[in-house]
């Protein structure tokens, strides 16, 4: 058993910990730079935001590549997963709702 293997292997909820771990702190850390670069497009999202982000950000990303993980197969069953759903969806709301679009200077 590799490292990768012995540390996925602690779950809450069947969710692995180190995952979770993972991407936020990899988000805690490019928050800054992903900051810098949404505000050259004229889109001010301050870094807390971020981490309200990660979560949607990463189902939709799942989705995209076509990485079924049990989170992303949980939240698009139309059967249940009801709280991962509000969950996510409360953590989008929070993660846009300091979003602004900056106006350019003349």
């Amino acid at each position: 058993m590799g490292i990768i293997e012995y540390l996925r292997q602690f779950r809450i909820g069947g969710y692995a910990m180190f995952d979770f771990t993972l991407a936020f702190v990899g988000i805690y850390l490019l928050s800054p730079l992903l900051s810098k670069l949404f505000l050259k497009l004229r889109i001010k999202i301050p870094k807390r935001n971020w981490l309200f982000l990660t979560l949607p950000i990463a189902i939709l990303v799942h989705l995209l590549i076509g990485s079924m993980t049990p989170m992303t197969k949980y939240f698009i069953d139309i059967q249940g997963h009801y709280i991962l759903k509000v969950i996510i969806i409360v953590l989008l709301v929070l993660g846009l709702r300091g979003i602004t679009i900056v106006k350019k200077r003349h």
